[in-house]
This record gives structure tokens, sequence and C-alpha cells, in this order.
């Protein structure tokens, strides 16, 4: 009963142990260094909005219109890239985007480097990357404001 109690005690540190690290930052570089690594995968980012773009309703190939979505840059340290907000779909809203620019925030996304033939938001809507387009976007599942930096 001891050892069964110390396996399940050891698998469930492990399994602890790897969930804090998937939601450790990693930086831009990162990503952009090896994109095929992190295609469909969850990461966090830290870093500073630039350039929000919101976007016109947009429809889906199902035909469901989506509104509220917008685009942004994220800039860290190593490098920026294009995060996408998909909105709602199916119900009609006039929303601003969730972020300004020059904000710091953290940023929980997919990573989606379609250059495979996937499906990617430009300020035209939804897009097919064609083969040798190489789009790399973060879209974004949670967004947190970081604290303003204290100055001496």
């Amino acid at each position: 009963m001891v050892s069964l109690l110390t396996g399940l005690w050891l698998a469930w540190s492990v399994v602890a142990a790897s969930s804090a690290s998937a939601a450790e930052p990693i930086t831009i570089r990162e990503i952009l260094d090896g994109p095929k690594s992190f295609h469909l995968k969850q990461v966090t980012l830290q870093g500073t909005v630039r350039n929000v773009t919101p976007l016109d309703p947009y429809k889906l190939q199902a035909g469901t219109m989506c509104y509220g979505a917008y685009l942004f840059y994220l800039e860290d340290e190593t490098s920026s890239i294009n995060v996408a907000v998909y909105g709602l779909c199916g119900i009609p809203t006039v929303k601003d985007p969730d972020v300004e620019d020059g904000q710091r925030i953290e940023l929980t996304a997919t990573i989606q480097s379609p250059s495979h033939g996937g499906y990617y938001l430009s300020l035209q809507g939804v897009k097919v990357a064609r083969e040798r387009e190489g789009v790399i976007q973060a879209v974004a599942d949670r967004i947190t404001p970081l604290p303003d930096e204290e100055k001496p």
C-alpha cells in the first residue's frame, strides 16, 4: 500500500512539474527559429503589444460571421510575432480590442505555422496559407495584463 501511494505521488509530481514548465514563458525567437516544432502547440509568451488593428467582421467557410476580431504584434527582447484574436462567431457584437498599444501582457496562445496549406487570420479575414508563405501566427487563448514596472 505504501509503495502504491509513493508511486501515485511520484506520478503526480512528474505531471505537476511538466505542467508547470509548460506555463513558463518562452522567447519569440525560439518559435521563429523552429516554427514546425511549435505548430499547434500552446505556449506562454510575455511582451509588449504593438500595432493593434481591429478587423471587420469576416465569414468562415461554413458561412458563420465572426465579430470583434483583431490583430497585433507581440514584441519581446528577442523579436516579434503576429497575434490573432478571433473574436466571437455567430454573435453580432461591437467590441474594442482587449489590449492597447504599448501594454505589457502575458499571452497564452496556440502557434500556427501553416505553410502547408492551413488557415490564418489576416486583415482580409480568414486566409489559406500557400505552399511557401511561411506565415507564423500566435492565436490568443488567454491575455493577462502584466503590472507596470516601477521606475526607481
